[in-house]
């Protein structure tokens, strides 16, 4: 009984830390991951279904300056969809304004859609899409970043409509 007990609060605990909250973005570690503060800490947020270059890397140092233009010092809304295997909440980030900060990162061409986790986002591919044929900022350069990162190089985008 008393393990089955621990069991459902274990479950509650889990189920009450994924729920979507209100904090004040208090740091800015790169593009697409940030401190939020959630019940009285600052609480790690990696941007869900985007892809920023590290800091040392070509426009790593332009994407972090974009996010902290859009939400340092702000209340946002951190819309939880996963924890990752770094024990990051993994979250949408919604300004104060209404706008999706992984949208604008993506629509700046300083992110990159990351089909891996996200293939059913249509905004995200949409965002990509013009992002690459307008050519510009890390857009351009995201097979040899992927590379240079360790990442695996991207496949190609689908055309959507």
């Amino acid at each position: 009984m008393r393990y089955f007990r621990f069991l459902i609060l274990a479950v509650i605990a889990v189920v009450a830390s994924a729920a979507d909250f209100e904090g004040k973005v208090v740091s800015i570690s790169d593009g697409d991951t940030i401190r939020v503060m959630h019940n009285g800490a600052a609480e790690r947020i990696r941007l869900w279904g985007i892809d920023c270059p590290e800091a040392k890397q070509a426009f790593g140092t332009r994407a972090k300056q974009f996010t902290g233009n859009l939400a340092f010092g702000k209340v946002v809304t951190v819309r939880v969809r996963d924890i990752d295997r770094y024990k990051r909440t993994v979250a949408e980030i919604i300004l104060p304004d209404g706008r999706n900060l992984n949208w604008e990162l993506v629509r700046a061409r300083l992110g990159w859609w990351y089909q891996r986790y996200t293939r059913e986002d249509e905004e995200l591919a949409r965002l990509e899409v013009e992002a690459r044929r307008a050519r510009a900022d890390c857009g351009r350069s995201r097979s040899r970043w992927r590379r240079g990162s360790g990442g695996k190089r991207a496949a190609p985008l689908r055309r959507t409509r």
